[in-house]
């Protein structure tokens, strides 16, 4: 046990270290391309913040675990909304732009609806339990995923396709920025293999099902960056983008992530309850609801989604 805790801690290393080299790399060949700033942020750093989830659902799927794919997404978005969100806000209340008030989060919330509806083979029903994700369900949420991006970029155009200066950089060598995107394809990879392999192993030897590893270990684990990227944004005032990111990625999780996880291998759901789709669906709408009073989450509405997730984490493991 002591050691798959080991290579499960080596495996999130690995991935979160993969996924920031992607980034880097592909972000630097895309400027040596002159590839325009908002189209990278909409897709090479918006991806890459999303890859640990991508890959560790890819490879979660093609190891016959598919409800640590689940789980992962499902749990990473309430990581993001509750957790992520709380505790940045009470760092410091964090001011929403209108644009992702009025884009962002509805897009958030409809993912989140879609996901519960694809979740329900019977409406006659709230137990999901044996239920299944299928393929033509992967190809409804990537379209979904399609229509997003189309209507972000029509957005970002319509705007002046401005984005906010990140300062001035030297030009990383078009050879190592090569090498960051092999290398950090190479570590997202094997790391997914390591922690999925071992978060299985340690499910099986406690009597816990991948549902519930990929609701919390896994979810944690690939919510990392997230966690650090919005804390310190918050800290420098530049909570705006730090909300932005995490509503973008639950976007990504749902609608990209289980969508191509779903085509590569229809995923039966176990393991995974109705409480947990509805706290995902639950913590976004709050998240909306929050951001209506005067664009802003306050420091007591960022404690109030830190203790309810708290409540969230004990019922999980009062049912284990």
């Amino acid at each position: 046990m002591l050691l798959n805790i080991l290579f499960i801690v080596i495996g999130i290393v690995l991935v979160l270290k993969g996924a920031d080299w992607l980034t880097e790399g592909a972000s630097a060949l895309a400027r040596r391309m002159k590839v325009p700033e908002i189209v990278i942020g909409l897709t090479i750093v918006a991806a890459g913040t999303s890859a640990p989830e991508l890959f560790v659902s890819i490879v979660s799927a093609l190891k016959g675990t598919p409800d640590l794919a689940v789980g992962n997404v499902i749990g990473s978005n309430i990581f993001n909304s509750m957790l992520i969100v709380g505790c940045a806000a009470m760092v410091a209340p964090m001011v929403i732009s209108p644009v992702t008030v009025k884009k962002d989060i509805p897009f958030a919330v409809m993912a989140s609806v879609l996901l519960v509806v694809l979740c329900l083979d019977s409406f006659g029903s709230l137990n999901i339990i044996g239920n299944s994700i299928s393929r033509l369900d992967g190809i409804l949420l990537l379209t979904g995923f399609v229509v997003f991006m189309i209507y972000t970029f029509r957005v970002a155009k319509k705007n002046g396709g401005s984005s906010e200066a990140t300062g001035r950089r030297e030009e990383m060598p078009m050879g190592k920025g090569l090498f960051f995107v092999v290398v950090g394809l190479a570590c997202l990879v094997s790391g997914s293999n390591l922690f999925v392999g071992n978060a299985s192993d340690l499910a099986a030897s406690l009597g816990v099902s991948d549902g519930v590893i990929g609701l919390t270990v896994v979810a944690g684990g690939t919510s990392l960056p997230e966690l650090a990227t919005s804390v310190v944004a918050a800290r420098k005032g530049r909570s705006a983008i730090a909300i932005g990111n995490v509503i973008g990625s639950n976007v990504f999780n749902v609608l990209l992530i289980l969508g191509i996880t779903a085509v590569i291998c229809p995923m039966q759901i176990g393991g995974i309850t109705m409480v947990d789709v509805g706290t995902m669906l639950v913590s976004v709408v709050l998240i909306w609801l929050f951001s209506y009073t005067k664009y802003t989450v306050e420091r007591w509405e960022g404690a109030l989604l830190t203790i309810l997730f708290l409540g969230y984490m004990g019922w999980l493991l009062y049912n284990l």
